[in-house]
């Protein structure tokens, strides 16, 4: 026990009665933990069960009064401050009309163009001849059951597909028959091109005090260095993945490659014996649903894998339950997060290094080719796709067979 305890105790009992030396003690001893009550009994020299009989008394004083030693009560009944509630009635009702979300638009609201920080609402409640402090703002608000929130991804952009719903439960079926029988399940995405250099990245982390990391003041790319296109595979039945980084575009033959060197690095030695691939991936971009190119070329993987790849894309505007997007790109983004991507090496070195507690593994390659834009398969090259398309959906799920 801290010296400054014993002396603490020893000071205060010697003005206490009977009762307030049983609570005092009952409290230091609660605060010491396990064996308080034989410590403090040994300093106090006050019986063990007395102490043990004042936490009893703490324990039950929510549920009785505060009596003096003559059994009247120490404070009036309803005394003591006021819940700001009371004393300034109609004040909670005031502030939830200047942040309802309902009318935060609204012409008439005074803070429509405003941020709701905690002090712009005790102006404007103090304009409104409340008595508040910004910090007091704060208490009220998580009484009135409201917290700080960001803005999350739910909305979609246009009409929502009827056969949505259909599509996801489709996708899981076909994926768990996969994972049952130890087939590989891949999810795909390209995230979006990062510029290369010392630019600010969205984020911050521990460093020195004032001394944040220097970058530069505008986001144009730096001629000689470009961005950089990271395509990702993501591994569902091992929780890994490949990030092939390119310094090209983001085309069909890309997104390709970028899954054939995921085989040659990792998927293969992961699945020696696969008689199938199963691929989820977005309805649009480099995989699109209704890109030629990108059939093509996964006509040209099978071929060479000499398996089907049966490929399912999720509906319009429903991305972000790609698995890739919040099993790894998310993790990559937390790792890097206000890091300057100066280098390509930076950049691979970041991705590799990704790591969650549930076991999250990452390769990372470079892919210096130039991937030509615009390439188009006309409608003499499509008999070349050797594709059976599902029953349902055909433009979503589909199989590609080698020849």
């Amino acid at each position: 026990m801290k010296e400054s305890t014993i002396i603490r105790i020893k000071t205060n009992i010697q003005y206490l009665n009977e009762s307030q030396l049983r609570k005092y003690l009952a409290s230091e001893a609660i605060s010491l933990g396990r064996g308080g009550i034989k410590e403090v009994s040994a300093i106090s020299g006050v019986h063990r069960n007395t102490i043990s009989a004042g936490i009893r008394e703490i324990k039950a004083l929510p549920e009785t009064p505060c009596l003096n030693e003559s059994g009247a009560r120490i404070r009036a009944v309803g005394g003591g401050r006021k819940p700001i509630t009371v004393s300034q009635p109609g004040i909670d009702e005031a502030l939830e009309r200047i942040i309802d979300p309902e009318t935060y638009g609204n012409p008439m609201n005074p803070l429509r163009y405003t941020t709701k920080s905690i002090r712009n609402l005790a102006n404007e409640l103090q304009a409104q001849g409340f008595q508040i402090k910004y910090n007091k703002v704060a208490d009220l608000l998580r009484i009135l059951g409201y917290s700080l929130q960001q803005n999350q991804k739910m909305k979609q952009v246009g009409k929502e597909s009827p056969d949505r719903d259909a599509q996801f439960k489709h996708i899981n079926t076909t994926a768990m028959q996969y994972l049952d029988t130890g087939e590989p399940v891949i999810s795909v995405d390209c995230k979006k091109k990062e510029n290369i250099g010392s630019f600010k990245n969205n984020g911050s982390e521990y460093a020195p005090k004032g001394s944040p990391a220097e970058v530069l003041d505008h986001d144009f790319p730096i001629p000689g260095k470009g961005k950089a296109s990271p395509y990702g595979v993501y591994d569902i039945n091992h929780n890994e993945g490949y990030v092939n980084v390119g310094i090209s575009s983001d085309t069909a033959v890309f997104a390709a490659n970028s899954i054939r060197s995921w085989w040659h690095y990792m998927g293969s030695a992961r699945f020696p014996k696969a008689g199938r691939l199963y691929i989820t991936a977005d309805g649009g971009g480099s995989n699109g649903s209704r890109n030629r190119l990108w059939k093509l070329q996964l006509q040209g993987l099978a071929n060479e894998l000499r398996i089907p790849i049966e490929v399912s894309h999720f509906p319009p505007g429903t991305s972000k339950w790609n698995k890739i997007e919040h099993r790894m790109f998310s993790q990559i983004s937390k790792n890097w997060r206000a890091r300057p991507l100066d280098s390509l090496e930076i950049i691979v070195n970041l991705i590799a290094s990704t790591t969650t507690e549930t076991g999250l593994h990452i390769e990372c390659g470079l892919d210096f080719t130039e991937y030509k834009t615009g390439i188009k398969v006309t409608d003499e090259e499509l008999p070349e796709i050797n594709i059976i398309r599902n029953g349902f959906c055909g433009e979503w799920n589909y199989t590609i067979y080698p020849y």
